[in-house]
């Protein structure tokens, strides 16, 4: 995923326009009532935790979106390095817009700096061995392009972006379609007659798979799903350079560089999007 361009424009649109329909409805009542029209002031963001800020450039859009005069002045960028206390912009402009637009920003970015935070975690510990992680689906519905947005502010691998861009063959599809060599079949079958050029990612469950996988020869990528270390080592020597190679299962900051030093390609974890804390920011206004 490329984060610009004309279709990442839109979907960033569609996100920020369903959550101001959501956050502000009719009005944000709150801000009208006791804020006077033409008031003007400034606010800061700032860091209450530490970790790996994400989403400023999230943010600026938000800000945009709600109102155009807004100014951001950028005192860091996406993917620094932030400890308690730091601030990371300022914001100046109509004070109705910036209390309006300013739980969006700060429930966007809090998710976002959390996930980027512990993609470089296990980015860090990765550091060295040629291994590679990865994102996975396993994200909140309607906003998976902020999520995997923030792995790639923090160094990691967008995975496929939904069901539609790669072939993913996991152990239901292999057991619905009676089998792992024939559900490749029936894949390669179905591309070739709809024209398309997926990669296909087959998932294996033991070492027999694997060698059943093989035979394809035409296999992106074999997921190696919840093997210990040393049965993952045959799976890695077993495949060689036939395809890539991807650890997935459980896999934590606790276990993960005995995965890479098995020798796998990637190791994917869901859990740097669904098992995140938030990190800690606070918009508050400036009095100059």
């Amino acid at each position: 995923m490329k984060y610009k361009g004309e279709l990442f424009e839109k979907e960033q649109n569609r996100i920020i326009t369903n959550a101001i329909r959501e956050d502000v409805g009719s009005g944000d009542h709150s801000s009208l009532a006791c804020i006077p029209r033409n008031a003007t002031g400034k606010a800061r963001l700032l860091v209450k935790d530490e970790g790996v800020i994400a989403g400023i450039a999230f943010a600026k859009a938000v800000f945009h979106h709600v109102d155009p005069a807004l100014k951001i002045e950028e005192l860091k960028k996406d993917g620094d390095r932030v400890i308690y206390g730091d601030e990371v912009f300022y914001v100046s402009g109509s004070s109705r817009s910036i209390l309006t637009a300013e739980r969006i920003v700060l429930n966007s970015m809090q998710r976002m700096s959390a996930i980027a935070t512990k993609t470089k975690a296990f980015v860090e510990l990765l550091e060295g061995t040629g291994t590679k992680i990865l994102d996975t689906r396993k994200t909140t519905p309607g906003i998976r392009l902020l999520e995997k947005w923030a792995v790639h502010i923090g160094g990691g691998v967008n995975h496929r972006q939904g069901l539609f861009d790669m072939i993913m063959l996991k152990d239901n599809h292999i057991d619905f379609a009676g089998g792992i060599t024939k559900a490749i079949e029936k894949t390669l079958d179905y591309l070739h007659e709809k024209e398309l050029n997926l990669k296909i990612i087959v998932e294996a469950r033991n070492l027999d798979e694997i060698k059943e996988i093989l035979k394809s020869g035409k296999v992106y990528r074999i997921l190696i799903d919840n093997f210990d270390f040393d049965q993952t080592r045959k799976a890695v020597e077993l495949i060689g350079d036939q395809c890539l190679t991807e650890s997935s299962g459980g896999i934590t900051l606790l276990t993960a560089r005995q995965y890479a030093d098995c020798g796998v390609d990637y190791i994917s974890s869901g859990a740097l999007t669904h098992s995140v804390y938030n990190m800690d920011l606070s918009l508050k206004a400036m009095h100059e």
